[in-house]
């Protein structure tokens, strides 16, 4: 059996669907929020790779990596700006993060 376009295709928005249900259900914790949206982007990713490969091309390749170093930072500037709101406030949660005031 051969993987074809559309086995990862299924998979890709199966990982989709799964870290947009991972946002709608969980809204308390913010560290599980930025988890999903790393899964929404590296679900792009695999969709972005198969198209790549199916067509014969490296512009897919190429952009994927453009959109891990963005998300990297992401990740980097998220955790530093939520340990940053720990500190001042006690708490990740999201209901109790509703005001930024120093």
């Amino acid at each position: 059996m051969t993987l074809t376009l559309a086995h990862y295709l299924t998979l890709g928005a199966i990982l989709f669907a799964l870290s947009v249900v991972g946002i709608f259900l969980n809204r308390k914790n913010l560290i599980v929020l930025l988890m999903a949206i790393e899964l929404m982007l590296l679900a792009i990713n695999l969709n972005f790779i198969a198209f790549s490969h199916y067509l014969g091309d490296m512009h897919g390749q190429v952009f994927v990596f453009f959109i891990l170093t963005v998300a990297a930072a992401e990740s980097a500037i998220g955790l530093a700006i939520l340990m940053l709101l720990f500190r001042a406030k006690s708490s990740i949660n999201v209901d109790e993060l509703n005001s930024l005031k120093g």
